[in-house]
């Protein structure tokens, strides 16, 4: 497919990003990272905030994933239809965290949101490079977080939300390690595959450097994923091995994220 027209996309910062997806009148849609009422405390409405985002995340995987069923509709069936169970992960997941955002008081549309990953993931024109992007890169670093976030709502008490990071958590390693077995496969067939992929990642870059902060700004690309301690997760080494990355590529995110080297494999 092509890639969208100038109708279809937005400027951010001088980078384009697709055009948002409908929503409900409820919601304030934002494309300034500093209009989410992101806090940093442990207050009832700081935890409201945090499942209202992680809430609209998921929302927003779950329409890239119907649109990448509806885009590319010659991909391989087993694909397809892993794409098709992703959608419906992601539509419990949305379920089961409104239903946890109502028990602490909160509503649907109670905070702003921003539709960073469908803007940047619809920009992608090609199958291996929305894979590479929504599943392998952005699904995986809330991998990560999401290991984090089982530990820190534990840890302000709310041991039901804790088991719904844990829940979540297993069906994100699934979706990244389809990915990453597609991208394999792929490649295979055509050497083109790893040309799109390369292309795709180049512009996310671009992205990134785009909404980078600026001096006194807060980091555009934690307010997406961020923690409960306003930290980055580091990649978890496990979980991302469960989703078949190797220990190579987990040891250069590891030194991307400054942390050491890899741990070898028990019995290694």
């Amino acid at each position: 497919m092509n890639p969208p027209p100038d109708s279809e996309t937005v400027s951010v910062r001088g980078i384009k990003l697709r055009r948002d997806p409908a929503r409900e009148p409820c919601f304030t849609v934002t494309h300034r990272f500093e209009d989410l009422q992101e806090r940093n405390d442990n207050s009832p409405i700081a935890l409201r905030e945090r499942l209202h985002r992680h809430m609209h995340t998921e929302m927003q995987t779950l329409e890239i994933a119907a649109r990448t069923l509806a885009d590319f509709p010659d991909a391989p069936w087993e694909l397809r239809l892993q794409i098709a169970r992703q959608c419906w992960d992601e539509a419990r997941h949305v379920a089961l965290l409104h239903r946890r955002l109502l028990a602490k008081g909160g509503r649907k549309g109670e905070f702003p949101v921003i539709n960073f990953d469908w803007g940047v993931s619809m920009m992608v024109p090609t199958l291996p490079g929305r894979l590479a992007v929504q599943n392998r890169t952005l699904e995986g670093g809330e991998m990560d977080l999401l290991r984090e976030l089982i530990t820190q709502w534990r840890r302000v008490g709310d041991e039901e939300t804790s088991q719904l990071m844990d829940v979540i958590l297993a069906d994100e390693i699934q979706h990244v390690r389809y990915a990453n077995h597609w991208l394999k496969a792929l490649g295979k067939q055509t050497p083109r595959a790893f040309l799109d992929v390369i292309k795709a990642m180049q512009y996310l870059s671009q992205v990134t450097t785009a909404v980078a902060p600026k001096p006194g700004e807060k980091n555009a690309l934690d307010v997406e994923f961020s923690s409960i301690d306003h930290n980055a997760a580091p990649p978890s080494v496990e979980d991302r091995r469960l989703a078949e990355f190797s220990d190579a590529e987990i040891g250069e995110l590891l030194k991307q994220a400054g942390y050491g080297a890899i741990a070898p494999k028990p019995g290694t």
